[in-house]
């Protein structure tokens, strides 16, 4: 069941209207409640170019769902109903048309014509006529009246677009070790033996004949070679840091906005004055 707060919190998020399978009818209204029992019993749909028209529906079989509200019939049912004035109140013979169309049963009190209806939930100062009506007489009203000026304010919503700056992620920096084999050449000397015969001469013939005629001896000559020697140190290449920079792009906004349209009603345009 649908209660007078649901209607009113749907109202504050500008919650739709959905008929049968999901399907969107309009934009949610204004919600009318019964004269005595003060409980929601209609509810009004915004059809047409911009919501410009408004349709009666009955709450009873409707449920919440979300910020919409869920009701049992068709968006073609809905807007064929018959068109009756949201001037704040509804008539009893104007409620059993809609019953009719929509095939529900007239409430009681209703068919047997004793003055019982319904009404506008909003702001109401009451002005009980003979046949206990009560209309909406409030100050910002769309109809002149007495708490009225001649003129209709029409207002509409602007799309205000900003930034906000916000987190999209972090980077850092991590060392970690890695081992590769590096190849270098490098040149490298050795000791070889070389037998070297020299003849007797009159400059090394003194050292030729200066030991025994006949002798037994060894000469040992030490060899020599180089071999790679490979020593690491650990030395610094490069620094690295982590820095922002900040870029510039265009990024395009969708959204709906609502705006009032005036039109006139019972103006006849050939009586004009020039």
């Amino acid at each position: 069941m649908v209660t007078r707060e649901d209607i009113e919190t749907l109202g504050r998020a500008k919650g739709n209207i959905l008929g049968q399978g999901g399907e969107k009818i309009g934009g949610l209204g204004e919600l009318y409640v019964d004269d005595e029992t003060d409980n929601p019993t209609w509810v009004t749909v915004k059809t047409g170019l911009f919501g410009t028209k408004e349709s009666f529906v009955p709450l009873e079989g409707a449920n919440r769902q979300g910020e919409d509200l869920v009701v049992p019939y068709t968006k073609d049912q809905v807007k064929d109903a018959p068109r009756v004035d949201p001037d704040g109140h509804l008539e009893p013979d104007e409620e059993d048309r809609l019953y009719t169309h929509y095939g529900r049963t007239a409430r009681s009190g209703i068919a047997d014509g004793n003055g019982r209806g319904t009404r506008h939930t909003g702001d109401e100062t009451a002005v009980e006529g003979d046949t206990g009506r009560t209309d909406r007489r409030t100050t910002g009203h769309d109809t002149s009246g007495p708490n009225t000026d001649d003129a209709m304010t029409r207002s509409e919503e602007r799309l205000n677009v900003g930034t906000e700056r916000e987190e999209v992620g972090r980077a850092r920096l991590r060392k970690y070790v890695t081992t590769e084999n590096v190849q270098k050449t490098v040149p490298v000397q050795r000791e070889e033996v070389r037998v070297e015969r020299e003849p007797i001469t009159e400059q090394n013939r003194g050292a030729a004949m200066g030991g025994a005629d006949l002798s037994e001896e060894e000469h040992e000559v030490t060899l020599h070679e180089e071999r790679p020697v490979v020593d690491k140190e650990t030395v610094p290449v490069e620094r690295v840091k982590l820095g922002t920079e900040t870029r510039t792009g265009e990024k395009t906004v969708n959204e709906d906005v609502s705006k009032e349209h005036i039109e006139t009603e019972g103006f006849d345009e050939g009586r004009k004055k020039p």
